[in-house]
Formats: C-alpha cells, structure tokens, sequence
C-alpha cells in the first residue's frame, strides 16, 4: 500500500463509520498531507478495504522512514493519534449527537459514544483483542480472568526520553478534562481523538467517557470535571445513584480513598462502570440482616470471598443514608480479635468500596469493606494479595478486581507458555531466573493432577483462577468462616 492509498483508504474508512462526511473528504487529505510533510496528493485507490490497524501502519512507517517520527511504540502512539484527531468530531459536534441520541434511549446515546470511541482508535481494538482472557469457575461463581495486553509497554528509548523531559502540569492527571484533544507527550498519552460527555450528578458539573483500555463490555468512567481528590462519604454514594438513573442499564462503581485499597488515581475523584454483570453482582445474598428504622429496604451479607453488604429498594434517599450510617460506623470500627484497626498512630485504615445498579425495578448498593492496615509479615498491605501469591499477582486490588474480573500482568503469557513447557518435560525449574518464583505452586499442580499436553493449558489457567479468588478472600476484612461471619454480624449490629 503506498502511502497515497493509505491516505484514501483512511479518507474510505472514516466516511464508512461515520467519523466524517463524503464533503470533508479534501478537507482531510490536506490535512494529513500537511502532518506528512507532503506538496502533492496523488488519487491511488486501494483494492478493498483495509483495517484500520493497515492503513496506519502504512502512514507510521512513511512518517518514520522520512524523519517525522521516532520508530517506538511511544512516538507512533503519539502520531497516529494526531492523524485520527484530523477524522474525529468536534466536543460540540460529538455532544449535540448524544444528547439527540439520549431523547430516544439512554442505551442509544451510549451506543453511538462507544462506536465512536472505537472507531477513532481512542480505543485500540485490534490490541484489545489480544488480551488472554478467560473464566474459571469456583464456589464463587464464574470468575473473569484477564492478562492485559493492550497497554503498550514503553520502549527503553522513551523511557530515556521521559525522565529528561521537562515535567508538566498540564493536564494535571489523566482523567483530568484538558485531555480531550490534547497532543501528548513521551510521559503523557496523546488524546487528539479522545472526547467527553458532560452529565450532571448531584447538582455537581461531571463528565463521562470510556476508558481506552477496555477491561470489560462498554467500560466508561464518570469523573468529576474538577481535578479533586478521591472521597467516599454521602455525597459520593449519592453521584452513584445519578449515575445510575442516568444510564439504568450501567453499573457504576468507586475505589475506595485510601492506598493499597484504592485506585491508581486518587488525586482525581473519578468511578468507574459499564454494560457488564461481574461475578460480584451475580452472587446471592447469604445471610439476610436488618437495620432498625430502615425495613424497606432488604440487606445481607453477599456470598463473596470478600466482605460484602447489600442494599436494596426503590427509594435510593434512604439507601444512601443507610449506607453513610454504616460507612461512618466502619471508618472507627475496630475488632482486635478479627485484626481489625481503624488507624494507628493517626493513620486512618478503614474504607469502603461502593458499587451501584439498577436491578429489576430496585436500585442496590454493594458496600464492600476495606482495610489497608500493613505489617513487619505483610508490608505491602495485610488485607492485600500475600507473598505466596506475588507470582501471580502483587499489585493491589482494585474495584474491577473486587468485582470478580482479575487484571493480571501481561509477563504471565510468557512465563506461564514456559512454565508449560517445563511441566511437560519434567524440567527442574528452580533453578530458572524467570520461573523459579513459580515452583512451589507447579509443584502443587504437578501432584494435584495427572497433566498432559491435552488438559495442561486448561489446568493452569484453572489454577490461576483458583489463586485469585484467594487472593481476593486474602482481601476480605472478616474470614469466611463461622468465626468470620460471627465478627461480621457483631460489626452490623454495632451499626
């Protein structure tokens, strides 16, 4: 494809999806040609229609191949969103088709958004599809497991080229509005096709877009239009409620605000959601309770390896009070015997992660109990995955993870392909630089079952699937157990 066709077949590409209009047609090339450094378009047509992931590569190795651009995953991230920025639809644009899309349903609205999300490559579908992605099945329920693949690892050379740049302020974060169009830089992604809905919630300005690393179906996030901290107090369960009413066929739900228990993110209050039913939201409630003052609405314990409340009815004023109550209740809480401590030396450990839906007919509100009390055994976090687990997973669990759906990291595809192979051939591994973190666990699995070159693939990911969910009991505040629940039902009638 020469670097003409290129520029057609994109012209070809966005016109068929919608991105542009047949009359922006010469608009655009002029555009292009002019990034490209080109006097002159020649009309060559490409046979058929190439994807998308084609037609930029052709554009990525003429820009490298003539000097306008590093060869690194970083810099061609940079260029080709510049390119895409050209074809995708201005904020007003973009926002005048939601809202006449929203008058007819919100489930439309949103549909068209995530479309054109895709279509923009704001959200890189063809590195999507190359995330591992799996389910296992335990007492649980169907837990999702993921090995991400579609965050690109930073070369060694813009790595270099980051820690020399000059740091900026602008945008202060990621979630932070001045994304939308901004260019990016070796440290900061480019987002010249990104674009955000505005949405009101709790009488508060806010913002909705997608993520562009999608973890499950429609994944969006709601986030304040102002760069301040994460908080989770009445208000917050309040803008989830919005959230909901806004988009009824969308879970929403928030990190907790505090580290090792928190998000990524928590000098940007943002929540997270979507078009997807987690693990978490399926699994019944086990053991029902009641608050005084509040039988309209239904509460429990919810079978989950985590320590989950339910809150369920119509009237989301009193769920929400509900909810305060047993947030402020939490915060001071402490159990000695079930290690529990509400701080130490000032240091606040208690926190919740709340997630909220509409469910036939009745608004819920998951309260998932948190603590990120750390110790000399457990530095990185008591209530957080433990060491005999780190092979799988160390870094901290998260809302999405909460849920059921577990992000593992993306070295797991190569180690576990080798770790296979030495399985098979009854290779000595601890010794093995890469794999030896793994060998006490291939032991297990080696003993457990009688593996060959037919079940070995689903075993291991069965075990992995297995690992997650203890890690995510490992993160539960109370045990599953009869002492656990005992201690979980002393602190709801502590509430």
């Amino acid at each position: 494809m020469t670097i003409f066709q290129a520029i057609n077949a994109l012209c070809d590409y966005s016109v068929k999806s919608g991105l542009i209009e047949k009359e922006d047609r010469v608009f655009c090339i002029n555009r292009v040609i002019d990034i490209l450094s080109i006097d002159e378009f020649i009309d060559e047509k490409y046979e058929g229609q190439p994807a998308l992931e084609e037609i930029l590569k052709t554009i990525l190795d003429y820009a490298c191949e003539n000097g306008l651009c590093e060869n690194s995953v970083v810099y061609r991230d940079l260029f080709d969103t510049r390119i895409m920025g050209i074809f995708t639809p201005k904020p007003s644009q973009v926002i005048n088709e939601f809202k006449n899309r929203y008058a007819v349903s919100p489930e439309s609205a949103t549909e068209y958004y995530y479309n054109l999300s895709v279509n923009s490559d704001y959200i890189r579908r063809y590195r999507i599809k190359n995330d591992v992605k799996w389910v296992t099945k335990t007492e649980y329920g169907d837990i999702d497991i993921t090995i991400n693949l579609s965050k690109p690892e930073k070369d060694p050379k813009a790595i270099a080229a980051a820690k020399n740049s000059k740091q900026s302020g602008y945008p202060k974060c990621q979630l932070c509005i001045e994304n939308e169009g901004y260019a990016g830089r070796v440290n900061h992604p480019a987002r010249e096709n990104h674009r955000i809905i505005p949405i009101t919630i709790n009488n508060e300005e806010w913002c909705f877009q997608y993520s562009p690393y999608v973890y499950y179906n429609e994944h969006c996030i709601a986030l304040n239009s102002k760069h301040t901290p994460m908080i989770i107090n009445r208000d917050a369960f309040n803008k989830l409620f919005d959230f909901v009413k806004l988009f009824p066929h969308y879970f929403i739900g928030s990190n907790a605000d505090l580290p090792i228990v928190g998000g990524s993110i928590l000098t940007h209050e943002h929540f997270q959601g979507g078009n997807y039913t987690f693990a978490m939201a399926k699994a019944p409630v086990e053991t029902e309770v009641k608050f005084n003052g509040y039988d309209d609405i239904s509460a429990g314990i919810v079978r989950w390896p985590m320590s989950v409340i339910r809150l369920k009815g119509k009237d989301t004023v009193k769920i929400t009070e509900l909810a305060e109550k047993i947030l402020l209740k939490w915060r001071s809480y402490d159990d000695e015997k079930a290690f529990i401590f509400s701080n130490t030396d000032g240091v606040p450990h208690n926190a919740v992660t709340p997630i909220a839906r509409f469910r036939d007919g009745k608004y819920e509100l998951d309260l998932v109990l948190r603590n990120n009390i750390t110790t000399d055994e457990y530095p990185d976090g008591y209530y957080h995955p433990h060491p005999e687990y780190h092979h799988i997973k160390k870094e901290n669990i998260g809302l999405i993870e909460v849920m059921g759906l577990a992000v593992l990291p993306s070295r797991l595809k190569n180690e576990i392909n080798a770790l296979k192979t030495a399985i098979l051939n009854n290779a000595d591994i601890t010794s093995d630089e890469v794999l030896s973190k793994h060998s006490d666990w291939a032991e297990m699995i080696k003993n457990k079952y009688d593996i060959n070159e037919n079940n070995i693939d689903e075993i291991l990911k069965d075990e992995i699937g297995l690992v997650f969910s203890s890690i995510l009991e490992q993160c539960g505040v109370f045990e599953r157990n009869e002492t656990g629940k005992k201690q979980f039902l002393k602190f709801i009638e502590s509430v």
